[in-house]
């Protein structure tokens, strides 16, 4: 898809230092990218199944958002867990090398790339939150059941992985709760990995699980290994209220890349309703100026929209 010229936000050749001190453009949705090319992610384990079984198919999406501008790509790691991949009949040698498959693909895709046309880019290896595993849809309430420590163990090891991966950050996304980001964060310490943290959020102010998305920002603003914050996986009408939330309450970037709008049927594992990112763009300016500075795209979008979004704002 063309989407020339192709300009620079942040210096090439890229580094993470660099994009906390400017504007980066995200990718878009990944697990309906590949359904749109008619990829099967029915799945519980969803976009992680055509990882291990058709990895061409997330080169090909992930090479699509760097033609599209995209400055970030994020790894087909979201659904990738020991536990899920457990009750999928896999072993744990199987997650490992499937999380370490998703940021091997991505670097390719980037090499390719930035052969062909000389431009950087950097690479977050996705963190889904414990809902994920579930395939139940809980990632949009975050009422799991669970004890913190279950979560902490949920996240110690593939996270330990990821962190050693390659990868250039962590991109600890679609968390729902401030209990799971801050078992994440205990994982994190661990490392020495730096990562943004986003949440999915229910309306203007809060989580899904329901705390104020401003004390979540408290919370992780003096954390130096978390470089920055925000939502996604949100719909796009919430996310300027949300930004507002959020900057008074932190100074690190803010990050957002909502999906298009619709709604998930857990049940039937498909999205419903009307998508709300016909002007992605406008939006994109609307966010850029209320404060977000990392900015893309979740479930819905495509690389068209990211293409309009980066002209936009390089306008």
């Amino acid at each position: 898809m063309p989407c020339a010229p192709w300009f620079t936000i942040v210096p090439i050749p890229m580094k993470l230092d660099d994009a906390l001190r400017g504007t980066l453009i995200l990718d878009g949705g990944l697990g309906t990218e590949l359904e749109r090319a008619g990829c099967d992610v029915t799945d519980r384990l969803w976009s992680a199944r055509v990882l291990m079984d058709h990895p061409a198919e997330i080169a090909k999406v992930h090479a699509s958002y760097l033609a599209a501008g995209a400055q970030c790509i994020t790894t087909a790691s979201y659904q990738v867990s020991y536990p899920g991949f457990a009750q999928a009949g896999l072993s744990p040698s199987d997650t490992e090398a499937a999380l370490q498959k998703s940021v091997r693909i991505a670097r390719e895709a980037r090499e390719a790339f930035r052969a062909t046309h000389g431009t950087d880019s950097l690479i977050a290896a996705s963190v889904g939150p414990y809902g994920a595993a579930l395939a139940d849809g809980s990632e949009f309430h975050g009422n799991y059941g669970c004890t913190f420590q279950d979560l902490v163990h949920f996240h110690r090891q593939r996270l330990s992985v990821l962190a050693d991966s390659g990868a250039d950050l962590l991109g600890c996304e679609t968390i729902p709760s401030l209990e799971e980001a801050e078992a994440i964060l205990e994982c994190v310490r661990a490392t020495t990995a730096r990562a943004w943290f986003s949440f999915s959020c229910a309306d203007g102010q809060h989580t899904s699980h329901g705390e104020q998305i401003a004390a979540c920002a408290r919370r992780l603003d003096p954390e130096p290994q978390v470089v920055a914050i925000g939502v996604n996986c949100t719909a796009p009408k919430f996310v300027t209220p949300l930004i507002a939330e959020l900057r008074s309450s932190t100074r690190k970037p803010i990050v957002v890349y909502p999906n298009a709008g619709r709604k998930w049927d857990a049940v039937n594992r498909r999205w419903l309703g009307a998508a709300e990112n016909a002007d992605f763009a406008t939006l994109a300016q609307e966010w850029f100026d209320a404060g977000a500075r990392w900015i893309g795209g979740c479930c819905g979008t495509t690389p068209d929209d990211i293409c309009r979004l980066r002209q936009r704002l390089a306008a």
